[in-house]
């Protein structure tokens, strides 16, 4: 098999991109035969020098803007994109799914008790704009209050901090409280965070703020530390590697059906980990789930730590969470168990174990009642590409 030269025009100065390299590396070390050519890139920058004369047999890129699109767009091998923002039509592209990101979000403030909800965007972004589409379309179905504020983008050249940071503490002021807002992703996050800090607003009993992307570093740095939604990205630049691939093959890429991944959950930080419940009760009874939930525990050990009949607790969470605390002692169990599948190697029997299952027959049946598979068979679909 020839050794085909490809160059990655993708910049590695954040989480999510440096996602999207593993899986691309994942895949050339696998299954192809590539000599990569990637050389420092900041997002938003112009062409670089190299790109006019490299001699290749194909391209990976984050097509951010106009003027890389016209450079790439006089080079005559296979591309794939891998920014929403579509500057450069007719080529194959992949991103991550706006709709499902927004829907982690809304379902993540819900299981909170937020009511009042808000979004800080980058209007200069696509895909920023699209997640605030859908999340206002979500919130306004389930007829909570809704909010938004986009900044100047963050690579115009009238941006400056000292004037976003003035706007946007005009605006979080006006807001109701408590209220949860998302950032459209990590590092508009962390401005609301710090605008909050300035103004002495109480993260998260005030306000509680979501990222996306999980940049470690970020979400770490951030004070508190922030959650934030999880983007597959390494199956995305997996996917699009191998797409570029079979390109390079000769073989015809249909260029308006994008390879479109699922995030993978959220990772749960300081910045959202509260409640937003007026009813103290529940309120009581919702953390004692969160706390002990792994540890097989039921409605009636709920009952010792809160003052309530069994038919008033079941009422009065129904009412507020929007389902049983039985239900919600199974889901979070199952989103552990999924999380253990995905991100380690621990046998089954460990697992369950460690969610609080008393036999593995036991969970592998309940996994099967609640997702259509098994845990062999969901920790098989979740790993292959890795």
């Amino acid at each position: 098999m020839s050794r085909k030269s490809v160059a990655l025009l993708i910049e590695t100065s954040n989480g999510y991109c440096r996602g999207l390299l593993e899986g691309i590396i994942a895949y050339a070390k696998h299954h192809a035969n590539w000599s990569i050519h990637l050389r420092e890139q900041e997002r938003g920058a112009a062409p670089p020098l190299w790109l006019k004369t490299w001699r290749g047999d194909g391209i990976i890129a984050r097509i951010e803007t106009g003027t890389i699109a016209a450079e790439l767009k006089k080079l005559p091998f296979p591309k794939v994109d891998l920014s929403a923002a579509r500057h450069l039509k007719g080529i194959p592209w992949a991103d991550t799914d706006d709709e499902a990101i927004s829907r982690l979000a809304i379902e993540h403030f819900a299981e909170r008790g937020f009511r009042n909800v808000a979004y800080c965007g980058d209007p200069g972004f696509a895909w920023s704009n699209a997640r605030c589409g859908c999340f206002r379309r979500m919130a306004h179905q389930r007829e909570w209050q809704f909010f938004e504020h986009h900044v100047t983008h963050r690579y115009d050249p009238s941006f400056r901090w000292d004037d976003e940071k003035n706007r946007m503490a005009t605006w979080l002021r006006q807001l109701p409280r408590p209220v949860a807002i998302m950032g459209c992703y990590d590092f508009q996050a962390q401005q609301v965070l710090d605008v909050c800090r300035e103004l002495a607003i109480a993260v998260p009993e005030e306000i509680a703020v979501l990222g996306v992307d999980n940049d470690h570093l970020i979400c770490e740095l951030s004070e508190p530390s922030l959650s934030s939604i999880i983007p597959d990205t390494k199956r995305t630049g997996y996917e699009a590697a191998e797409q570029l691939d079979r390109m390079m093959a000769g073989e015809t890429i249909a260029s308006d059906l994008p390879l479109i991944t699922q995030p993978l959950g959220i990772q749960v930080r300081q910045s959202t980990d509260t409640l937003a419940i007026e009813d103290v009760q529940i309120a009581a009874a919702l953390s004692y789930i969160r706390r002990n939930a792994l540890t097989n525990i039921r409605v009636k050990d709920i009952l010792d730590h809160v003052p309530l009949s069994r038919r008033a607790l079941e009422h009065r969470f129904s009412q507020i969470v929007g389902h049983t605390p039985h239900q919600e002692i199974a889901r979070i169990r199952m989103e552990r168990v999924k999380v253990l599948l995905r991100e380690t190697d621990l046998p089954i029997g460990e697992i369950a174990i460690r969610t609080g299952f008393e036999y593995s027959e036991y969970l592998a049946a309940a996994f099967k009642r609640e997702s259509g598979k098994t845990p062999s068979e969901f920790r098989s679909s979740g790993t292959q590409h890795r």
